[in-house]
């Protein structure tokens, strides 16, 4: 059975299930932020009079909508609410965390170990993946590319759904059925949900949709979800419960913030003497907030330095030891 690891990482909690030498799933979670299954006590900022919904700002100052309020809960009056749904980033805008009124007592949101503890997962936390494991997903999450023989996969974010484009040189049947095994993988290794559109090449021959329709449902069993049969311009659409922000979700729309959590982990991973210098964009630099800089310097026992390069793509900022 694969295996589920845990790495709790600086700003960034991450999980990968391995089959072999191969990531066929994985997650992140960025602690601190409104996560599904958190019950706290939140402030009711705004609802009209008589609406079910309205807004309320939990105690770590982030706000979420919530539905079926209370006839009694009114503006300023604290509230009970247990978060459905984080914040999802989109271009332009964030869609705010979702929330509902609930008498369950406050407790924290479930941590990765124990949502995949919750699914039947036999979980283990270890102190660092093994060299490199990860760095091949998460650079093809800042690409939103993944290639498979004959074709790539394109995954585009928009406001309605998540865009997996199809392209390639085989011929339009070989081409969509050489992409389902890739599809498939891809959905899982970047914790995808929500909904999901994907844009096969045109099929005319309904025998030739039926075909792909069925490979999809082979690949797809265990994933829960659901889904259109193709139509006649190679269009399939996916739903599928959307429980956090994917990991291409952080790579469109909190580029910065992913990319900073990553250069702490290579930073953490360095051996050898000397001091750590940290280079990046400068748009990196508003991320790396001082206590998690502290928490380097703690675990490492270096000094920890930051230097701005613009120069320097924001998915590919640089950490070395330097003299001291």
């Amino acid at each position: 059975m694969a295996k589920w690891l845990i790495e709790e990482g600086i700003g960034e909690h991450r999980a990968i299930q391995l089959d072999g030498d191969h990531i066929v799933a994985a997650r992140i979670d960025w602690p601190g932020e409104l996560a599904a299954g958190l019950v706290a006590d939140a402030t009711l900022t705004s609802r009209s009079a008589g609406a079910r919904r309205g807004t309320a700002r939990f105690p770590n100052g982030e706000d979420a909508l919530v539905d079926k309020l209370p006839p009694s809960a009114s503006e300023g009056s604290s509230i009970r609410l247990e978060v459905t749904r984080p914040a999802i980033g989109e271009r332009g805008r964030r869609k705010l965390a979702r929330a509902r009124p609930t008498d369950a007592p406050c407790r924290p949101a479930p941590t990765l170990a124990e949502q995949l503890c919750n699914e039947g997962h036999h979980p283990r936390v270890v102190r660092e993946f093994p060299t490199g494991y990860e760095s091949e997903l998460l650079a093809e999450a800042f690409e939103a590319e993944v290639s498979f023989p004959g074709g790539s996969l394109q995954l585009s974010s928009t406001p309605a759904m998540l865009l997996i484009d199809i392209d390639g040189t085989l011929e339009p049947k070989a081409l969509s059925l050489a992409a389902v095994e890739s599809l498939a993988l891809t959905l899982r290794r970047f914790d995808l949900g929500g909904s999901i559109g994907i844009d096969f090449p045109t099929l005319p021959e309904k025998a030739d949709r039926r075909a792909v329709d069925d490979a999809l449902a082979k690949a797809l069993a265990g994933w829960p979800h659901e889904r259109t049969a193709m139509n006649g311009f190679g269009f399939v659409q996916l739903v599928a419960r959307l429980e956090r922000p994917s990991l291409i979700h952080r790579a469109t729309f909190q580029r910065a913030g992913l990319a900073a959590r990553a250069l702490l982990r290579s930073a953490e991973r360095l051996q050898g003497a000397g001091a750590v210098l940290l280079s990046g964009h400068p748009a990196l630099e508003s991320q790396l907030k001082p206590e998690w800089l502290a928490e380097l310097a703690r675990r490492t026992g270096r000094e920890v330095r930051w230097e701005a390069n613009p120069a320097l793509a924001i998915a590919a900022p640089q950490a070395q030891l330097v003299p001291r």
